[in-house]
């Protein structure tokens, strides 16, 4: 990659922080993305800032052969962010993106879960043990609160009101809500606090859940936990997927007759399209369920 590009690529992400606050794993994903750009422009004698409509469309036309239709959306938005920045300051004369369509993804529906799976999966856990007992914590905290799993691996012990029933979220563009946390999260993050956290904690910590380090979990760590436990509730593992109690929260919810608007504060969504994809696997639900039971179904 041509070090212009390089000093492009950091000032971008850069500015990025700065302005929007945007979380590392982000951050990241843009600058992953204009690298790999940066690298197949550098093999054809190119740079960042000399790219024409012509170059966009040959990369994403490569992509297409080997990439969802997502992942070509997700490029283009990071390509068409930085192209912004740099007509923005006058280092490029116009947008090479402008006229560029976005691929048509199809519509993915997020995987969840039956109530009766998500009890399963609260149950499988052995809570006489440290590491059980986090793991039955940490489940019922996402699912009574509807966190992503970075949210969760990342909540700190200051962020939590236990007697309130509260717990402050730093979310996506660090903006911030406040989430209900439920009796029986309450419950058995108490019981997780008094009787396995101080077992598990080898230093100092802030973070509420601990590894078996001592450290706090990761979001790799937090998806073994769950496919580990789903195994054992008898749920196949294609059926589930980091964010599934998360999708369960959502889904359950407006399953209840919660109103979508609340949802979407809840989740922390910007924007209520997001959420209402929701609306969509809670309405496939309801006719199946009357498909099955209704004599007329």
């Amino acid at each position: 990659m041509a070090a212009a590009d390089s000093n492009a690529i950091d000032e971008f992400a850069d500015s990025l922080w700065l302005q929007d606050g945007l979380s590392r794993n982000t951050l990241d994903a843009y600058r992953s993305d204009l690298s790999l750009f940066a690298l197949w422009l550098t093999q054809r004698q190119q740079t960042l800032l000399e790219v024409s409509s012509a170059h966009i469309s040959d990369y994403l036309g490569e992509l297409s052969t080997t990439h969802r239709a997502t992942t070509q959306r997700r490029v283009l938005a990071a390509l068409r962010r930085f192209y912004r920045q740099q007509l923005a300051e006058n280092r490029i004369s116009r947008d090479p993106t402008v006229q560029t369509d976005s691929p048509l993804a199809p519509q993915r529906f997020p995987k969840t879960l039956s109530e009766s799976q998500v009890e399963a999966l609260l149950a499988a856990p052995d809570i006489d043990t440290p590491q059980g007992l986090r793991d039955r914590a940490m489940f019922e905290t996402i699912y009574a609160t509807g966190l992503r799993v970075s949210e969760l691996v990342e909540l700190k012990i200051f962020e939590m009101d236990l007697q309130s029933g509260l717990v402050r979220i730093v979310g996506k563009g660090s903006k911030e809500r406040l989430v209900p946390l439920g009796e029986w999260a309450i419950e058995w993050i108490n019981r997780y606090l008094r009787e396995a956290r101080p077992v598990l904690m080898k230093t100092p910590c802030e973070a509420v859940f601990l590894s078996r380090f001592g450290s706090g979990m990761t979001r790799q760590m937090f998806w073994q936990i769950v496919k580990r436990h789903a195994i054992q509730a008898g749920i196949d593992a294609a059926s589930i997927s980091p964010h599934t109690l998360r999708h369960a929260f959502a889904t359950h919810l407006l399953n209840h007759g919660a109103d979508l608007r609340v949802v979407q504060l809840l989740l922390g969504h910007s924007d209520i399209s997001t959420t209402q994809i929701y609306t969509h696997v809670a309405s496939e639900r309801l006719k199946k369920l009357h498909a099955v039971h209704h004599p007329r179904g």
